[in-house]
């Protein structure tokens, strides 16, 4: 068979055929080749839709990863405050006139990541560079845990700091921005704004008393944010703060003290306008007063106020009606008792009137006055006026009275001449303030608080007769007694001198004194209240003794001076001024 007709029989085996174009004319063969162009039609599809699938598949696994990248912290702040924190805002805090005690500024802190660092050794001796104090090995241990992906090396640099330590162009060296607190005043009112610590939360002062109030809790939640606060205002005045706080520093170095401390305080709101006390610290760095200078002396620390306490004693006998100006006391011998003898400091040996036994600080008088009233008199009217309980106030730093467990007669003899109670300076002003308003007793407060916001809370613990049967005293002390020396031209001072000797080893001190000095100003109607102590003086004004009248006396003189035009206390100048004009 040709090889032609090998080709016809195999054509014919395929059921092939052709017309004369060469296009397939049988029925059969052209289904054929349809089907086939279908297939392979419906295989493209299912390539393009498994492909649009495995698109869609990888961007949702991606889309997955990154939320869950968003819902979980990352490691390098897993033992840091988040950024959102580190940034947070705190209140600015302002004086009763909008002046600026404290504020946030933006810092930033250093940080490496330990698995980038390529060479831990240069990375510290460069950092050195900049920041000299920065402890080699510490530092070493942190870049060298190469498992760690975050870890603080310093925080709140300089700007100064970061441009250098930017130059150095350390590998796994960052920085992260932060907020820091700043006091414009530096040492002006430490003890009053407190501190913060390194994550800018409140530790101490009017700073720890805004966390408590809610602040601390919203950071926690994670609720704060970097926007501005509405500032805080405080009761105080920052010029007679300033004025006070030079009052207590210099005496303490002019008398050679252990410490000092003076409040102002309205009697008839309560606000503090200004309190001091020495030594004291720098709120911007507060690490540096921590030996001696974070004790708040006027409100957490307790004294035995001396003779200041006379004027309550003479308070709560003429309240009692046990007592009236017009009485009078032999004070000619000492009285012993238990194994003591009460003696006077300036003995007059002769018979004295209430008034003289003031004028004179005279102990036997006074003891014998508490005697009339009693032990559970004395004991319930100094609880009254709250000198044996906790005062309340804003500040957290505020320390409990001390008292004996078990009164005894010898026991309130003492107290009634200031020895055997311990008080804080504050709370003793608090009280006389409310002997000299009208009987109010009320609660200090370093926030503003109007008159009216004060009388709501007020409790009436003296008459009013008591009141100025007090105001009397103190002004008769002022002008003929040991108050005399705090009189200030144009201003009618009131006040009481107090001088405790201290207890060394369970023993009072011959040597060691606890001087304090109560001043009401004007006198003939009651506005401010004045309280300085004086701890320890090695030496008294222009040569004089160690006693009150010559260093705690001062410090209320000089503050009185500068702070009367300031308050807004209108001078009246009497002719009994004249000569005081002329010493000043």
């Amino acid at each position: 068979m040709s090889f032609l007709s090998r080709i016809m029989v195999l054509k014919s085996k395929a059921h092939f055929s052709t017309d004369g174009n060469n296009r397939p004319n049988d029925g059969f063969s052209r289904s054929t080749f349809e089907g086939a162009r279908k297939r392979k039609s419906n295989q493209a599809k299912s390539r393009v839709v498994l492909l649009v699938g495995s698109f869609i598949a990888i961007y949702c696994v991606i889309g997955g990863r990154i939320a869950q990248f968003a819902m979980t912290k990352p490691d390098i702040t897993s033992s840091i405050l988040p950024p959102d924190r580190l940034m947070a805002s705190r209140p600015d805090i302002v004086d009763r006139n909008g002046a600026l005690l404290a504020t946030d500024i933006r810092t930033v802190s250093l940080f490496a990541e330990p698995n980038k660092i390529i060479d831990a050794d240069e990375a510290v001796e460069e950092l050195r560079k900049v920041l000299p104090d920065l402890d080699t090995k510490s530092t070493y241990k942190k870049l060298s845990a190469k498992s760690s992906h975050f870890a603080w090396l310093r925080r709140q640099l300089t700007p100064k700091q970061q441009n250098q330590i930017l130059a150095l162009g350390i590998p796994g060296i960052g920085f992260r921005p932060e907020k820091r607190r700043f006091y414009p005043g530096g040492t002006t009112a430490p003890h009053i704004l407190g501190y913060v610590n390194i994550d800018n939360r409140g530790v101490a002062g009017m700073e720890k008393y805004i966390d408590d109030q809610g602040l601390a809790d919203l950071a926690a939640a994670g609720m704060t944010n970097d926007q501005p606060l509405q500032p805080v205002k405080l009761s105080i005045d920052l010029r007679v703060q300033g004025i006070v706080r030079d009052a207590v520093v210099n005496a303490v170095k002019n008398f050679q003290a252990k410490g000092a401390g003076a409040a102002v305080l309205d009697v008839h709101t309560g606000e503090v306008l200004a309190m001091a006390s020495a030594p004291d610290f720098d709120p911007n760095y507060p690490n540096e007063g921590a030996t001696e200078g974070w004790l708040n002396r006027m409100t957490n620390g307790t004294f035995e106020m001396g003779s200041t306490f006379k004027t309550f004693t003479m308070a709560m006998a003429l309240d009692d009606g046990k007592v009236t100006l017009r009485n009078a006391f032999d004070a000619t011998n000492p009285i012993r008792i238990g194994g003591f003898t009460i003696k006077d400091f300036h003995g007059q040996r002769r018979v004295l009137t209430v008034p003289e036994i003031f004028q004179y600080s005279s102990n036997i008088g006074t003891a014998k006055i508490a005697d009339l009233v009693g032990i559970e008199g004395h004991k319930e009217f100094l609880t009254r006026i709250g000198l044996l309980t906790k005062m309340q106030t804003e500040l957290p730093e505020v320390k409990m009275p001390s008292q004996p467990r078990v009164w005894k007669k010898i026991n309130s003899i003492t107290i009634s001449f200031g020895h055997g109670v311990s008080t804080t300076p504050l709370q003793t002003a608090v009280a006389g303030a409310a002997l000299v308003n009208g009987g109010k007793l009320i609660e200090p407060t370093f926030l503003p608080r109007t008159r009216d916001q004060a009388d709501a809370i007020a409790k009436m613990v003296v008459k009013k007769s008591t009141s100025d049967d007090v105001r009397f005293l103190l002004e008769f002390n002022g002008t003929r007694g040991s108050g005399r020396n705090a009189r200030v031209p144009g201003y009618n001072v009131g006040s009481k001198t107090g001088t405790a000797d201290k207890v060394v080893n369970g023993r009072y001190s011959n040597t060691l004194n606890f001087n304090t000095f109560m001043a009401v100003f004007p006198i003939d109607n009651p506005q401010y209240i004045v309280m300085t102590f004086i701890d320890e003086p090695k030496s008294g004004e222009r040569g004089g003794g160690t006693i009150s009248a010559f260093t705690a006396l001062p410090i209320a003189r000089d503050i009185v001076a500068r702070a009367a035009p300031i308050l807004g206390v209108q001078p009246n100048f009497g002719k009994d001024d004249s000569a005081l004009l002329a010493s000043y």
